[in-house]
């Protein structure tokens, strides 16, 4: 049984915002308990070694990169990093293409002189630029470009967002399309940022060192719903009022018992595999447009590279989601849905003791320095200060 009045906080969720923010008040000598749904710390970069001794991510592919110099440093106190370029692909028309496109796709499915008109075409239309997005393509006045634009809109854009998302892209809010640009040069590495990295120990590691305090208690496999309620704007834990602060990261529907309707989410199913070769595919990550089924597959020796005889990788696949039944991912945003997210909000208010933080309690997509970011904001906004 828990005593929920000993603890000044109480985070609900272990994942990176939640860690974060445990860490904020233990370092300022609150008692914070951390309860966690799942069976282990760190939410979905929950990494660990498998079977053939290969480390790999149970949720998806994980790297950190950020040119928040705050947000650099803030994590290099809890972990040893080293430096990782992450490289994609797509699979597309029985070729490996580097993702984002740039122009050796050209080259891959343009002949000679095609592609030689193309580039150049492309240079002059967006001078001074490295990369544009396919929505601006696609807009383009000039054939060639727009042409081209078409060919990777159904090709890949149109045919991933349709598996992802599980509705049309037209349905889709444009500001996705263009989550990945169309590049005007021959670099082939996803991000940009001035760090990249990963951790050397693994993102479990890095979580477990961030929770590591006298004054954080972490109890997993433990559903925090079964414990709070809020009535008549105060929050109760099993039917007493807490007057502690509670960090909420998980979905914010659920937090107010669906009162405005479910919000949804997309899901993801990975099929692990292992393999006794060197290499499965050309990249870590590779999209797999035309495959009617999965998405994706990540090849987890190369994230980062791991010499191994035997090889772990993991097939995506996009589903929707059912609360009870499988994990919510990505919030999916839109006029409507982001409607019924501001009444659930709005309701949070009239709580002052909630914070909400990540991805599903703010109903958005946070990339992980956006996470860290947003709590170091969040804590700025009640006049504290991450050390």
């Amino acid at each position: 049984m828990i005593n929920f009045q000993d603890y000044d906080v109480v985070v609900v969720g272990a994942g990176l915002s939640g860690a974060v923010f445990a860490r904020y008040y233990a370092n300022e000598g609150k008692k914070v308990l951390v309860l966690e749904k799942r069976n282990h710390i760190a939410g979905n970069l929950y990494d660990y070694m498998d079977e053939k001794g290969n480390r790999v991510q149970k949720y998806g592919p994980h790297s950190f990169h950020t040119n928040y110099e705050e947000v650099n440093s803030y994590v290099n106190k809890y972990s040893e990093w080293e430096n990782y370029i992450l490289f994609c692909n797509v699979f597309m028309h029985g070729k490996f293409t580097p993702s984002p496109f740039n122009f050796k796709t050209i080259e891959q499915y343009y002949d000679n002189d095609e592609a030689e008109l193309l580039k150049k075409t492309l240079l002059e239309e967006y001078p001074n630029r490295n990369s544009v997005t396919i929505v601006e393509l696609l807009k383009s006045t000039n054939k060639l470009v727009r042409e081209y634009a078409n060919f990777l809109f159904e090709s890949d854009y149109s045919l991933y967002t349709a598996k992802q998302w599980g509705i049309s892209p037209s349905e889709v809010d444009p500001e996705v399309l263009k989550r990945v640009p169309v590049l005007l040069n021959y670099d082939e590495q996803y991000f940009y940022d001035k760090y990249q990295t990963i951790p050397v120990n693994g993102f479990t590691s890095f979580i477990a060192n961030i929770l590591d305090s006298n004054n954080i208690k972490v109890i997993t496999n433990y559903d925090c719903m079964k414990s709070l309620s809020l009535k008549s704007n105060k929050t109760y834990f099993d039917d007493i009022e807490y007057n502690g602060i509670v960090i909420y990261t998980g979905e914010i529907d659920r937090l107010f018992d669906y009162k405005y309707g479910p919000l949804p989410y997309r899901s993801l199913k990975f099929e692990m595999k292992t393999e006794r070769i060197k290499s499965f595919q050309n990249a870590p990550v590779v999209a797999y447009p035309e495959d009617k089924n999965f998405i994706r597959i990540t090849e987890y020796t190369k994230m980062p590279y791991q010499d191994n005889e035997w090889t772990s990788y993991a097939i995506e696949y996009s589903q929707q989601y059912i609360a009870g039944e499988n994990e919510p991912y990505y919030p999916i945003n839109n006029e409507i849905n982001n409607k019924i997210y501001d009444s659930y909000y709005n309701e949070t208010r009239k709580y002052k003791n909630i914070i909400l933080a990540g991805r599903l309690a703010k109903y958005k997509y946070f990339n992980m320095d956006q996470v860290v970011l947003d709590v170091m904001n969040e804590i700025k906004s009640i006049g504290g200060h991450i050390k």
